[in-house]
């Protein structure tokens, strides 16, 4: 009976370890990690519309989906880094049959609809399947306080107006076919607290609220939401470590991983997902499932984390909790 009992509490510390160590070494929440590829078969031959997707990110879906087979329709401001994007993609229609659409979110409702009218007559018989909401409006980081009304206007005029406008345009024609998917690149910063990005993480919170809303109103209706929550990031090509000027780095998620990951959770109907790299996951776990803690933890980094910010230091170290930094 002893050595039963023993052997049972094994096993669960050995499990304990094993989640433990899974946990401190993963790139997202659990869900997401339990899918390991993408479903070709959800994009091959559908239409798939990015926004931002003249670099960064957005370019690294663009390359990815392209070589899935998607139909892709690009846009972002800059015409002429769209065409650049255009010519380096490869797959079943491109580059040559890959649509740039030059678009600017804050350009108002008339001109949205103008874009949406576009992007739905591209592919003869075939509507946009993919809605992948990815531009977005950041400037650099600063306190909650110190944020100017130009700064605030914009970043939401990008970030939730000129998206959720987008939005209520193209569901219908998706609403009339009977399906449709909406993919929304939100944020960290929309799951958690962000000391030094008050306004970029209302804008992502706003998108939150919005398209999980969205679902549930439309979900029998056909219409499907995955809301993408990454960071930090890393969007050089492939490192994780972000150097800084006092010598330390951030490890981000490189872009490409980012991508990838995006895709999985869309062609899986996953609504929600993370990406991130510890110690981030585990606050948005805390914040989630035990938002007492979690929001006591940031309570005591956020002030550090404003000034680290401000002399360009590592805005994700655990160092954060035990006091200010001297300025490098």
């Amino acid at each position: 009976m002893i050595s039963l009992l023993l052997l049972l509490l094994l096993f669960f510390i050995s499990l304990f370890l094993f989640l433990l160590f899974k946990f401190a070494t993963a790139y997202g929440d659990f869900t997401l990690m339990s899918k390991k590829y993408a479903k070709r078969e959800e994009i091959e031959d559908k239409v798939v519309w990015i926004t931002g997707a003249s670099r960064g990110i957005g370019e690294i879906l663009a390359k990815q989906l392209a070589s899935l087979g998607a139909k892709l329709i690009i846009s972002a401001r800059n015409e002429a880094e769209l065409e650049r994007v255009k010519r380096q993609l490869n797959g079943k229609y491109a580059p040559n049959e890959v649509k740039i659409l030059p678009l600017d979110l804050a350009s108002g409702e008339d001109c949205l609809r103008k874009a949406v009218e576009k992007a739905e007559s591209f592919f003869s018989g075939s509507g946009v399947d993919f809605m992948i909401h990815n531009a977005a409006y950041e400037r650099p980081k600063a306190s909650a306080l110190h944020v100017t009304e130009e700064s605030l206007k914009a970043t939401f005029d990008v970030n939730v107006l000129g998206t959720i406008t987008l939005t209520r345009l193209l569901a219908p024609f998706m609403l009339k076919r009977g399906q449709g998917h909406f993919v929304v690149m939100s944020s960290a910063a929309g799951k958690t607290p962000a000391p030094g990005q008050a306004v970029y993480a209302a804008s992502k919170y706003a998108l939150n609220g919005y398209f999980h809303t969205l679902r549930s109103e439309l979900c029998q209706k056909g219409i499907r939401v995955t809301i993408v929550c990454p960071g930090p990031i890393e969007t050089s090509n492939c490192y994780v470590l972000k150097p800084l000027e006092n010598g330390s780095s951030e490890k981000r998620v490189p872009s490409e991983r980012c991508a990838e990951l995006t895709i999985i959770a869309a062609t899986h109907g996953l609504k929600e997902v993370w990406i991130s790299y510890q110690p981030v996951l585990a606050v948005m776990y805390l914040v989630q499932y035990m938002p007492s803690i979690g929001y006591w933890l940031m309570d005591k980094v956020g002030n550090n984390r404003v000034e680290a910010a401000a002399h360009k230091g590592n805005t994700y170290s655990l160092s954060l909790l035990f006091g200010k930094k001297k300025a490098p």
